[in-house]
Parts: C-alpha cells; sequence; structure tokens
C-alpha cells in the first residue's frame, strides 16, 4: 500500500472515528430504583380471560388496501374534510394514489375485540405521520391484542392517507377520531351488526402516538364544542363520554387554533415519552400535562412519564428504531436503546393499568402512577422520570401567577430564601430548538434554586441555605389538613457542578423538607426517601456530535419528578405538631455543599387510599 493509500484510509478511519463517537449513556440505577416490589398478583400486561377476536371496517372502495376493501366486516360511510385539511401541491398525486380527495375520507379501522357480548369499554388508537405507504395502522397489534383479552373493543383507526408532506392536519386527525366515534354509536344499535349492543359507549379512551398523541387532545376539545374553531360554518354535535386520552411520544403544538394552544379540563390524561426519540426529540407533551386542569369536583389524574432509552418508532412494532426514515441507520445512534419488546412491554403495563382505572374503575393499579418503584419486578429495567398529579391537588406555588417571586399561588402564601446563589423563576425549556411553536418550551414556570457553601467559613452556626413556603395562619383549617393528606412537589437536579468523571461532586443533591407549625413545632424528612432525585438524564440520539451539538439546546431534557410525602409520617417525627396550624414548609440544603435544583407544583393533595397501597418508603 503506497504512502497516498495509507493517508487516505486514515482519514477514513477518522472520520469514521468521529461519525460514531462514544455514547453518552448514564449508568442505570434500576438495581436500586426497581430493586423492590410491592404491588402483588399478576402483571397489568399478562393476558386477560377473554379470547381474541379480529375484523376491519371501511368504506369497501379503497385503491390500495385490500383490507378496507375485500374483507371488511361492515362499511361506513365516508366523511368531507375538506374545510379541516389543505393538500396543497400534493392534491393531484395524492388523490390520484389513493383514489380520493378530502371530500370523500374514508372511515377504516381494524378490531380487536372480546368474543362475549359485553358491553366492552372502547378504545380507538391512531398513528402519527410516518410514510402513506408504510401502512401505520397494523403497527399497535401488540396492545390490541392484549386489551381485547382483557375486555376491551380496540379500534386501530387508518389514516394513512393524510400522513407525508401535509403539515397542521392534526385538527383533522382529531376530527376524525370523532367521526370514527359516530360510527361506532351507530353499529352499537344495529340489530344486524356483530356489535349490536356490545359497546359501553359511557366509557370510552382515545390513544395516539406523535401527532395521533396530539390529535387526541383535540378530539377531546372539540367533543365538546359546537362549531370547528378555524371555520365556524363547520358545527360539531359530537358529546362522548371520552373519560381518558393517552399520548404516546406526542407533538404538542402542530395545531394552534386561533393561534393558542387547545385547552382541556376533566379527562384522565396519560402521556410518555421517550429520551431517545428521533422524531419528535422533547418531551412535547408535558405541554397538555402542565395546562390540563380538573375543576368539576370529579376523580381525575393526569401522569407523564419519561423512558430512558426509548425512541420513537418502537412503539409501533411496524416502524421499528428508524425514527427517521430508512436513512436512520446514519443519521441516529442506535445503540444505546431499549429492546423493542421491552418498550412494548412498558406500554403494555402502563396502558392497560391506566384504562382498567379510567374505563373500568379498577383500583389496584393506581400505586404505579404515584411511585414507578411498586411494580419495579415488572418494569423494563432502564430509568423513569414521572410526574403525577390528582384532582385533589391544591397549589401552594406553582410560579405561574405574576412575577413576584415572594408571592405564592394561594392567597396568602409567602416564599422566602435564605442563603440562596441563585433564586429565580424561570421557563422550563425542551431540549430541541427546531420551531417556537412545537419545540422552544415546557410553557410552563418553575422556580430554580441554588447553594453553595464558603468553604472558609468555618461557622457552624450559620444556618443552611433554605427556600421556604410560608402559610397564612388560617389555610390549614380551612383547608382541613389532616394526617391522611400528602405534601406534593416535583423537582429535579440540574447538571450544574457535575463532573463529567463521575465523582463525588457528580452526585445528585439531596434536600430535606422541613415543615412546621405557629406553635414552633417542626419536623423534618429526606426528600430521596420518596423516591430517586437525578440529575437530567444525558443521551445521545445522533451518530455525530458536532450536529447533535448545533441541533438542540442541551442532551438532557428537564423532566421534574413528582413527590409525594405523607403528612402522617412528619407527625411520626413529632406528635406535637399541628397540621391545622401548619405555618411554613421548608427546603433545606443541609445535606450537599452546593447544588442547584428546579422545583414546581408545591401544593397538598388528598390521595384515595388506592393511590396510596405499597407505597415505597426509605425513611
Amino acid at each position: 500500500m503506497d504512502s497516498y493509500h495509507l493517508k487516505f484510509l486514515l482519514c477514513l478511519l477518522l472520520l469514521a472515528s468521529a461519525c460514531r463517537s462514544g455514547l453518552r449513556l448514564e449508568e442505570s440505577d434500576h438495581l436500586a430504583v426497581l430493586g423492590s416490589q410491592s404491588l402483588t398478583g399478576p402483571s397489568p400486561s399478562t393476558t386477560g380471560p377473554y379470547k381474541v377476536k379480529t375484523l376491519t371496517y371501511g368504506h369497501g372502495n379503497d385503491k390500495n388496501r385490500s383490507e378496507y376493501r375485500d374483507a371488511v366486516a361492515f362499511r361506513t360511510p365516508t366523511v368531507d374534510a375538506s374545510k379541516l385539511i389543505d393538500l396543497g401541491d400534493e392534491e393531484d398525486s395524492r388523490n390520484d394514489y389513493w383514489g380520493f380527495d378530502p371530500t370523500v375520507f374514508p372511515l377504516n379501522g381494524r378490531v380487536w375485540y372480546p368474543e362475549g357480548s359485553g358491553p366492552f369499554p372502547l378504545v380507538l388508537i391512531v398513528h402519527g405521520n410516518h410514510d402513506p405507504k408504510d401502512f401505520s395502522d397494523p403497527g399497535y397489534d401488540y396492545l390490541g391484542e392484549l386489551l381485547a383479552s382483557r375486555g376491551y373493543i380496540m379500534a386501530s383507526v387508518d389514516m394513512n392517507f393524510v400522513n407525508g408532506g401535509i403539515r397542521q392536519e392534526n385538527d383533522a386527525r382529531g376530527w376524525l377520531l370523532l367521526k370514527h366515534l359516530q360510527v361506532w354509536d351507530k353499529i352499537n344499535q344495529d340489530s344486524g351488526n356483530v356489535f349490536f349492543n356490545s359497546v359501553d359507549m359511557d366509557n370510552i379512551a382515545l390513544i395516539g402516538h406523535s401527532r395521533g398523541g396530539e390529535a387526541v387532545g383535540h378530539a377531546a376539545a372539540f367533543n365538546k364544542l359546537s362549531h370547528y374553531p378555524d371555520d365556524a360554518t363547520l358545527t360539531f354535535n359530537f358529546g362522548f363520554n371520552i373519560k381518558a386520552i393517552v399520548a404516546i411520544a406526542p407533538v404538542g403544538g402542530q395545531y394552534l387554533p386561533t393561534g393558542r394552544f387547545v385547552p382541556l379540563e376533566n379527562i384522565n390524561y396519560m402521556v410518555f415519552h421517550g429520551s431517545h426519540d428521533g422524531d419528535v426529540t422533547a418531551f412535547q407533551g408535558l405541554r397538555l400535562y402542565h395546562r390540563l386542569r380538573f375543576t368539576d369536583g370529579q376523580d381525575y389524574f393526569k401522569t407523564a412519564i419519561y423512558v430512558y432509552r426509548a425512541n420513537h418508532g418502537q412503539w409501533n412494532s411496524s416502524w421499528g428504531a428508524h425514527d427517521s426514515g430508512p436513512r436512520s441507520d446514519r443519521i441516529l445512534d442506535l445503540r444505546g436503546l431499549l429492546d423493542p419488546e421491552e418498550q412494548k412491554e412498558f406500554a403494555r403495563i402502563y396502558v392497560s393499568s391506566f384504562l382498567e382505572y379510567a374505563l373500568k374503575e379498577n383500583d389496584m393499579f393506581l400505586p404505579l402512577f404515584r411511585d414507578h418503584r411498586v411494580a419495579g419486578e415488572w418494569l423494563p429495567k432502564t430509568m423513569y422520570v414521572t410526574r403525577f398529579q390528582d384532582h385533589s391537588f391544591r397549589p401552594l406555588a406553582n410560579f405561574e401567577e405574576d412575577i413576584d417571586v415572594t408571592t405564592g399561588t394561594a392567597t396568602g402564601v409567602q416564599l422566602k430564601g435564605e442563603g440562596l446563589s441563585v433564586w429565580k423563576e424561570e421557563i422550563m425549556p425542551l431540549r430541541s430548538r427546531n420551531r417556537p411553536t412545537t419545540s422552544a418550551s415546557q410553557v410552563n414556570q418553575s422556580v430554580r434554586l441554588g447553594w453553595e457553601e464558603d468553604e472558609e467559613d468555618s461557622d457552624s452556626s450559620i444556618r443552611p441555605a433554605s427556600f421556604s413556603v410560608a402559610l397564612p395562619d388560617t389555610l390549614g383549617n380551612a383547608w382541613e389538613l389532616i394526617e391522611d393528606a400528602y405534601l406534593q412537589m416535583a423537582l429535579t437536579a440540574t447538571r450544574e457542578g457535575s463532573d463529567a468523571k463521575k465523582g463525588e461532586d457528580d452526585i445528585p443533591p439531596d434536600v430535606s423538607i422541613e415543615i412546621k407549625d405557629a406553635t414552633g413545632e417542626s419536623a423534618s424528612l429526606i426528600l430521596s426517601s420518596y423516591g430517586p432525585i437525578r440529575r437530567p438524564l444525558q443521551m445521545d440520539i445522533l451518530r455525530r456530535r458536532d450536529l447533535e451539538e448545533q441541533a438542540y439546546e442541551q442532551n438532557y431534557e428537564f423532566v421534574l419528578q413528582t413527590f409525594s410525602i405523607p403528612l402522617a409520617d412528619f407527625i411520626e417525627q413529632n406528635e406535637k405538631l399541628d397540621l391545622r396550624k401548619l405555618s411554613e414548609i421548608r427546603f433545606v440544603f443541609d445535606l450537599t455543599p452546593k447544588g442547584s435544583v428546579l422545583v414546581d407544583d408545591i401544593g397538598i393533595s388528598f390521595l384515595d387510599r388506592a393511590f396510596t397501597e405499597g407505597i415505597i418508603s426509605d425513611k
């Protein structure tokens, strides 16, 4: 080999090395965090007692899909979606390929259902954007098989004809879901249909993946409206009893009616997202989590789960690891991903648990949402960050009300910092910075608190840094605080001060939580006893680190962990504490010499006992 070719080979090797840099993965703490299990009985991912049957329904004239043309169990009407979707320059080619245009969209679906008379709760699931000729709707078969065996009817809705290069079509996806519900309502009343009187139309859930994950929120909102927000000449008349929505790695802001995020209230909501999502590269579903409100006094809850090493496509068995299409192997670093079956197993566990409560009022799996450690033996062995809030939550400080850092959310609540190096309220970012409407932020405020001991100051009388939430004298009585209530907050350490060498300084800071009553009685607990405190989890998504650094603000996502501390645990520390006279909640930074945390949603919850059974505490 001559010198020229040798140099050329060396250059190739160096280039390959640059493109295949060391994989940045956090060392997993699952052995400790998932090291025990308190929920008993079979996993919610266990196949149920029902024999599963399948069929398809559709218009019967589909040009490209024989299952919706030649093999439909019953025929459905077409719908006119022309007011909601514009095909633009692609109109002619799309219409030619599919054989129809937006004025005659079909209502196609494939169904998994239990053998039996029912009635059974109804679950619709819808895919997101993908190559329209690589059909997406079969990819949720693993959920269909499970749910049908456990007594649900699940239909995977075909919307491949709106996939591809169309933009801002998620309103159409949501509306189409509601048109499918109209079909199900009709066939449930049709004595000649296989589903006659078999569908429980009082118990409906919608599940969506990717753009479909945003669309289910639009469907829930449209369900309560009389007119289409962008064109009031299109009237709505739905009013279905949709009790729950599930968003899988959703976008969050693709469709903005009247330029605003879609509001939502009074519905159970679950969202989950993978850290290594190579398509929706930021946890945009947190936006809906934050703005969802419970206002009617009924029992609802919301939860968000961040799954380390999960990607976008493996939630769909047809999409797989290729989040960016056929070129994924050259663009994305796939080495750190969970095994596809592990990722689907997570979805089985959480979707099944969520629907058992939302649609069947079975509360046996509710502790999973408050503290995922209770299912440590069931869950894939990776790391999770979880958010949780139920209808009973009353905020003391959520940092949304004004620009005064000393005022809380509840009337009369005052905030105070002592000895802090950092104290400021700020908007929570998302890691991706692609487009302001979809990527820039979580549209939610938190407080950043930092502290650092002066190594030269050895005066032991100096109080450690702290952050206090001072309550008015009347609040404890007004809220009827009792031992069965819970102090709740969301918190994460930041990466400020972390050591890439994983030395002692990289250990996430712990926090003492102290409460005090008006008579001066107090008690203190250690926050890490109630869940893992981590720094944001690092990841590599792209093969080339230089491109990754250009594409993203940081190589981690800020996802806060929710902590729920029983007030009874404070009473156990000091029986003289009078909760009706609760006067102060203090975050005391006395366990590590320096650190920085983000905190949000400090408040009180009156959780149903079902959420708290078997909860793990290391206090």
